[in-house]
């Protein structure tokens, strides 16, 4: 599940069992990424709140398309099909995969693919970019809060996506399930669990 050692679901204790059993009451499944910040339970919780700030000031569908487009250019396989998923709960999934492959060909209205367009700069490299990339912003409609909020979604990726990565997490094996285009279109990084062999390691 990952390159590092984690605490067994079964012997967990403490606070590292109090957050095994919140993830899974929440997801209905123990994530394989709660394994790895479960080790460092005050570092998760300030992730959770960070990451709770910044969805509150931001309609839910646009937090949505920021994170994609940041997961998508972070090659985060995991973020993507996360929050891909949720995302074609709300917009169906061929819309999904056009925004993965080819935004601007997506369908979407021009500020949202304003948020997508500037959440990518940002996973892609902020010291990059230059006023221009906030004026394009600002021209298709989004005020400067609304430019701040994408920067933090596209900001607070960066951090959660390199973690598992640089560790070595796989997304969970339940997302092997999702239909076959949009699971391919998501899956951006390192491959699913169990299309990786890896499903019944521990």
């Amino acid at each position: 599940m990952s390159w590092i050692g984690t605490p067994e679901e079964s012997s967990a204790t403490g606070a590292v069992a109090e957050v095994y059993a919140a993830d899974r009451r929440a997801s209905g499944e123990l994530p394989n990424y709660s394994r790895v910040f479960a080790q460092r339970p005050a570092v998760y919780a300030a992730w959770q709140q960070l990451n709770g700030a910044v969805k509150a000031e931001m309609d839910p569908r646009r937090y949505e398309l920021a994170t994609v487009a940041a997961a998508v250019r972070l090659r985060s396989s995991y973020c993507a099909l996360a929050h891909g998923q949720v995302l074609a709960e709300q917009m169906g999934a061929g819309p999904v995969v056009d925004l993965v492959r080819h935004p601007r060909a997506a369908g979407l209205p021009p500020v949202e693919v304003a948020v997508v367009e500037l959440a990518d700069r940002v996973a892609a490299g902020a010291a990059s970019m230059t006023e221009a990339d906030v004026e394009r912003a600002r021209a298709a409609g989004l005020s400067d809060s609304d430019v701040l909020d994408v920067v933090l979604v596209a900001s607070a990726r960066l951090f959660f996506s390199s973690v598992l990565d640089a560790v070595g997490v796989l997304p969970d094996a339940s997302y092997a399930s999702l239909p076959p285009t949009l699971r391919d279109a998501l899956t951006v990084g390192r491959p699913i669990e169990h299309a990786a062999g890896k499903a019944t390691e521990s």
